[in-house]
């Protein structure tokens, strides 16, 4: 490697060779080449391993776990394993447009803190539609729990956070690892706890660099539905949110989760949980009602018509870094 590198991508893996080498192929294909690509593999997969070794570029390192600890996990022994001062995440089933870490190194060198976490907007693909998520960003003095939660239409993605669009000091994401075992929510969870450090601040890239591939037809973590698990997070993790995010996470995040079962106990058992522990606004109860009445396929198709046509008809934002404080 000519150059040493300034920033480490840290992609984990498993069982998929042709998305881990595209997932790569975007990440040493960035304007800024002073990087190392960090695939670790979680758990032995010898078609990834064979795969990865005819990328043929001296910036790719490849690690195998030994055994199975899921991305979590695997995202933590990337970041140990680094060598450069920045880390960012990529998941395999995602892709960097060519530009991205170049605009966060540059909206990082604005930071008024030691540790700043650099996000981005991204393109959520479905094959329905492609939508520019988060539809907004960060108010000056916005709690960041009710950034990422509270919605001010009946849609999610206007507060949003997404693993692949996470740059972070390599010493942060030491300090601050991965929770290993949480199965949804884990970027949330992750950037909740870390801007609670007091040399962390939370910037974001007004530019969508990130192609979030969300094929309907493949298995991904985000697609299952923990929510008893995801109940027991929250609960444990209450001090993270405040009442008005604690309320809109079980009544929209949760409530997606647990409405498949069209359980009568189940409905009311969270409608009480954001009461007795949270402040539910009114657009909290119609969100709650509108997920547990309609089918998700068609809540989906309604919300892509919906966002997609408001997204085309408003103009767009000027592209300015927002900043929020831990």
């Amino acid at each position: 490697m000519s150059t040493p590198p300034d920033v480490s991508v840290v992609i984990p893996t498993l069982n998929r060779p042709d998305l881990a080498v595209r997932a790569v192929r975007s990440a040493l294909a960035q304007t800024h080449t002073a990087l190392e690509v960090i695939v670790v593999v979680d758990g032995p997969d010898p078609a990834t391993e064979a795969a990865l070794a005819q990328v043929g570029d001296p910036r790719l390192r490849v690690l195998v776990l030994a055994e199975r600890g899921k991305a979590p996990n695997a995202r933590n022994q990337g970041a140990l394993a680094a060598t450069g001062k920045w880390t960012a995440l990529l998941d395999d089933d995602d892709e960097w447009l060519p530009h991205k870490i170049e605009t966060q190194l540059k909206l990082a060198a604005t930071a008024g803190k030691a540790s700043p976490v650099v996000a981005t907007r991204m393109i959520s693909r479905t094959p329905r539609a492609d939508n520019v998520m988060p539809r907004r960003l960060p108010a000056p003095g916005e709690p960041l729990s009710e950034y990422f939660t509270v919605r001010r239409g009946l849609f999610y993605g206007e507060g949003f956070i997404q693993t692949s669009t996470i740059m972070a000091p390599t010493e942060l994401l030491r300090r601050v690892p991965f929770t290993v075992g949480l199965r949804r929510q884990q970027e949330l969870d992750w950037a909740l706890r870390a801007v609670r450090e007091p040399d962390v601040e939370l910037l974001y890239a007004g530019e969508p660099l990130v192609l979030w591939h969300q094929d309907e037809d493949r298995d991904r973590i985000s697609l299952q539905n923990p929510w008893e698990e995801q109940l027991a997070w929250l609960r444990a993790n209450r001090e993270l949110f405040t009442p008005r995010a604690y309320a809109a996470f079980t009544m929209s995040v949760l409530s997606s989760m647990a409405a498949p079962t069209r359980s009568g106990k189940v409905f009311r058992s969270l409608l009480s949980e954001a009461r007795r522990h949270g402040r539910p606004g009114m657009l909290d109860y119609v969100t709650f009602l509108q997920i547990w009445a309609l089918p998700p396929t068609l809540r989906a198709r309604v919300r892509d018509l919906i966002v997609g046509r408001r997204a085309a008809d408003r103009p767009e934002e000027p592209e300015k870094p927002e900043t929020v404080d831990a």
